[in-house]
């Protein structure tokens, strides 16, 4: 009797404790403060990406006071301010990114950073950062990504008026990619489209037409070989008419701009901004003004809106 009595007390014991161990298991998990400011954040890149950038900038520094060394919120103020067109202040936050960057995170900050000196026009200091990146990548062979580097901070430079350096970098990114060991031939095409392309808006912005024709009329003939959209690069066709345009309105072609512009992505702001800016030269300034108010909604931090936003603003005279 006294050992059935003990196996049953034994099992009843062995029941209630299971039981707890249950009930722990099922029981939701208390929210971190870390937690709590990684929602703030997620909840802050929303309000960001609708235009909200005070809203968003109110969420992340409840975000920093519960963890002031947040990367992504460092990140994410540094972002709303520059859309704010209060680069200083964005810059603070960005360099606080970057210093709380985990390794796999710094690359993400450097390229923000040069982005914001973008949105002012400061493509010099943008090179300090794209420059590591640039050399990183080639450190690795990774000859495709040094070379989309290269050219980006080219693009840079070109929007702020340094033609010379911006044709040094588009240099650099052509002859780096064709470091690549095995390069194929739609892709030997499309870099050399992309260097066509760029000394084509190069001529264009030193007013030299006949320069920026020829090379235009070389970008054509390498795109009707068709190779480099059988190599998967269909986007590269709506790259034509921002071409087309951009050479038009630089050489003092603004109804031929106006046209081409018009073929290529609506959605990209610094085609709203070269639109609106034609619009401006042939008297119409109602649909430029509408134009600025377009680009005034679009809440990327990329060099397209680095070189409208700006514009825009200042066309708007709004904050």
């Amino acid at each position: 009797m006294k050992s059935s009595t003990f196996a049953v007390l034994l099992s009843f014991a062995l029941c209630l404790f299971v039981g707890a161990i249950a009930g722990q298991a099922q029981a939701p998990a208390v929210p971190t403060p870390a937690d709590a400011a990684m929602e703030m954040v997620k909840q802050g890149r929303q309000l960001n990406s609708q235009g909200k950038q005070d809203e968003a900038l109110a969420l992340y520094q409840q975000a920093l006071k519960a963890s002031p060394d947040l990367f992504e919120a460092h990140l994410g103020a540094g972002v709303a301010l520059d859309l704010k067109g209060q680069y200083a202040e964005a810059r603070y936050h960005l360099n606080r990114a970057l210093e709380a960057a985990k390794p796999e995170q710094k690359n993400s900050a450097m390229r923000t950073l040069a982005m914001s000196y973008a949105f002012e026009g400061k493509a010099g200091e943008a090179a300090k950062y794209e420059r590591p990146l640039y050399d990183e990548a080639v450190a690795k062979s990774d000859f495709p990504t040094a070379a989309e580097i290269a050219n980006e901070q080219a693009r840079l430079f070109i929007e702020a008026g340094d033609l010379d350096n911006a044709q040094k970098w588009y240099q650099m990114g052509h002859e780096t990619a064709l470091r690549k060991a095995d390069l194929k031939p739609e892709e030997r095409d499309l870099w050399d489209f992309r260097w066509e392309n760029a000394q084509a808006r190069i001529a264009a912005r030193r007013g030299n037409r006949a320069e920026a024709g020829r090379h235009v009329a070389a970008a054509k003939a390498i795109m009707d070989k068709g190779t480099i959209t059988r190599g998967g690069n269909t986007d590269q066709t709506r790259f034509w008419p921002y071409l087309t345009g951009y050479v038009a309105y630089h050489t003092g072609d603004y109804k031929t701009a106006i046209g081409e512009l018009q073929k290529a992505d609506q959605r990209d702001p610094f085609i709203m901004l070269l639109l609106a800016q034609s619009y401006e030269k042939t008297g119409d300034a109602a649909k430029a003004k509408e134009l600025y108010q377009q680009i005034m909604t679009v809440n990327s931090h990329n060099p397209t809106n680095a070189f409208a936003r700006p514009v825009a603003r200042k066309k708007l005279g709004t904050s």
